[in-house]
């Protein structure tokens, strides 16, 4: 059977017919030439994409091309097909707009990266991704502006484009470029130092501006067309999806670790102000922390790797997190060991305790304004705002100011029981024929028990413990309401489009109530402290915090590219 078509695309040097094939199958060379380039790369050079808007109809063939190419499932997409509307009817126009990853030249995904997943080519300046190398931390995928790293949740690993780099080292396209009926996709050399120093032509309308990254892709505008998608001016053409705005997810895994190790750090730091820093607060303490550490660690896609995440602390914030609260979780266990030597009146042991003690409320503010430094991203401008770090400060000293008074009440009646156990375990060895504790450790025991006093369980550090203050509490728990309710206006008030569909998602009924609840249990925290409800005090805290932060993550819109009306939304 004749083909005239595929004929006349192998016959021809038209670049309007529609390739059926390319080189593989003996298209024209001067087809191909016009795709990919054929000349090697200078130095201070590197491949990008171009796209041209006045050729795409959004057949999403490129998408489909994608995929196929790289094994992946439908709903993650390397390259997708956003579309734009404007004008006003009868004079309506509609266009497309086709993404991969932009090869930036300052990539805020590699920056960003805990474990060096990402390079950048040194020869093609193509921004690779490791999967064998990624822990599934997904911090890639909230520090780019244009949603390019897509998680994979049956692998655990992020992915993105790669620009079919294999093909290219063949000198064949790209799987998009290759399947464009239009030739709408090209492959391009782009100097380097020129392209940094003027850009513009890689901004488009449904596309953050290319100043975020130095975003390398070339866009060919359709005629008075406006530049970006966050330009003050007003725009001929938009993203359809502009007010269609859908909830992030909740990260319920983030929310239980942020508010537990900024609630441990402030009871740290509370409990040597308020003198209560006894053995057994600072034990519980410690197995909050470790409780903590390990939530933490479920919120990858390979948890199994999570030791990877202190490979890049000098770069990567998420990585100066881990560092700074495993060092504060190091120095909590030696202050720990040394009220314990206090308690048993080992030499020396109350003196390393002062050191120890403020040293690990130190490496404790460091590791929560890292943490909050993880959100200062302008990709996510709902988080990349000054109340940000306030709030995680503001939370530790919230549930820290309460918690001390709580713990005391729950070790008060334990202290009986711990010369008991000591010696229980003693004489259990002795038992057992010291199978399970060696005579060196035995000796030590019989000798401590009967040196420890009961009561110095009970004794901290500096004295006789108190509870904190009302006024303090009080004073604290305002500060917090007050910055909330701060954030939520600056959101309202916001230039910037994602900032007010934050806000507006924020109105919603289910995430308005929430937010009450969080406001109104901060406030009835120091009322239930002055009526003698600590504890109620304590958890009505903790549920301020808890609910805040999964607003502070459902709530936020991130920049992206403009996609469809009807879409599904990956985080």
């Amino acid at each position: 059977m004749a083909l005239p078509l595929h004929e006349r695309a192998l016959e021809s040097d038209s670049e309007e017919l529609v390739r059926m094939t390319l080189l593989e199958g003996g298209a024209s060379p001067q087809l191909i030439n016009l795709l990919i380039p054929r000349r090697p790369l200078a130095p201070g050079e590197q491949y990008r994409f171009h796209f041209d808007m006045t050729k795409c109809v959004g057949c999403r063939s490129c998408e489909v091309a994608c995929n196929e190419q790289n094994g992946n499932p439908a709903d993650i997409k390397w390259r997708r097909v956003g579309e734009l509307e404007g004008g006003t009817w009868p004079d309506t126009q509609r266009t497309y707009l086709s993404m991969g990853c932009n090869h930036c030249l300052d990539a805020s995904c590699l920056k960003g990266c805990p474990v060096n997943a990402y390079t950048k080519d040194a020869t093609t300046g193509i921004v690779l991704h490791s999967a064998e190398a990624c822990i599934g931390c997904q911090y890639c995928v909230w520090n780019c502006p244009y949603g390019v790293p897509q998680f994979n949740e049956d692998r655990g690993v992020v992915g993105k484009c790669d620009m079919c780099r294999g093909r290219l080292e063949d000198g064949l396209e790209p799987a998009c470029v290759n399947a464009c009926p239009e030739n709408a996709i090209e492959i391009e050399i782009v100097n380097k130092a020129e392209w940094r120093a003027e850009h513009s032509l890689g901004d488009a309308p449904g596309m953050p501006s290319a100043d975020h990254t130095i975003s390398t892709t070339r866009i060919t505008l359709p005629p008075k067309a406006p530049a970006a998608i966050d330009d003050p001016n007003p725009s001929e053409l938009e993203r359809v999806d502009r007010y269609t705005v859908s909830p992030e997810h909740g990260h319920p895994t983030l929310v239980v670790m942020t508010t537990a190790m900024q609630g441990s750090f402030g009871a740290w730091t509370a409990a040597l102000l308020l003198h209560a820093l006894t053995p057994l607060n600072a034990t519980l303490l410690l197995a909050i922390t470790f409780a903590a550490m390990n939530v933490a660690v479920l919120h990858l896609g390979r948890p199994a790797y999570a030791w990877r995440a202190l490979k890049m602390w000098r770069r990567s914030w998420l990585s100066r997190e881990v560092l700074l609260f495993g060092l504060f979780f190091g120095a909590m266990l030696v202050s720990v060991a040394c009220a314990w030597g206090a308690a048993f009146q080992v030499p020396h042991a109350a003196n390393l305790l002062l050191f120890a003690g403020w040293s690990t409320a130190l490496l404790g503010l460091a590791g929560t304004v890292a943490s909050a430094f993880i959100y200062l991203v302008p990709a996510r401008p709902a988080w990349n705002m000054k109340q940000t770090p306030l709030d995680f400060v503001l939370s530790g000293a919230m549930i820290g100011a309460l918690l001390p008074a709580v713990l005391a009440r729950v070790t008060t009646p334990l202290v009986p029981l711990v010369p008991w156990l000591l010696s229980w375990m003693v004489r259990s060895a002795q038992a057992l024929n010291n199978v399970f504790m060696p005579d060196r450790l035995q000796h030590v025991l019989t000798r401590l028990v009967p040196s420890m006093q009961p009561h110095g369980l009970l004794l901290s550090l500096n004295g006789p413990a108190w509870d904190a203050p009302l006024g303090a509490a009080t004073a604290l728990c305002v500060s917090w309401i007050a910055n909330q309710l701060w954030r939520a206006g600056a959101l309202a008030k916001s230039p910037i489009m994602e900032s007010r569909a934050s806000w507006r998602l924020l109105r919603l009924p289910r995430f308005s109530r929430l937010l009450i609840t969080a406001l109104a249990s901060a406030a009835a925290a120091p009322l239930l402290v002055a009526i003698g409800l600590p504890i109620v005090a304590l958890l009505a805290a903790v549920l301020a915090v808890a609910s805040a932060r999964y607003l502070f993550f459902v709530s936020v819109v991130p920049r992206n590219m403009g996609l469809t009306f009807l879409r599904t939304r990956h985080t």
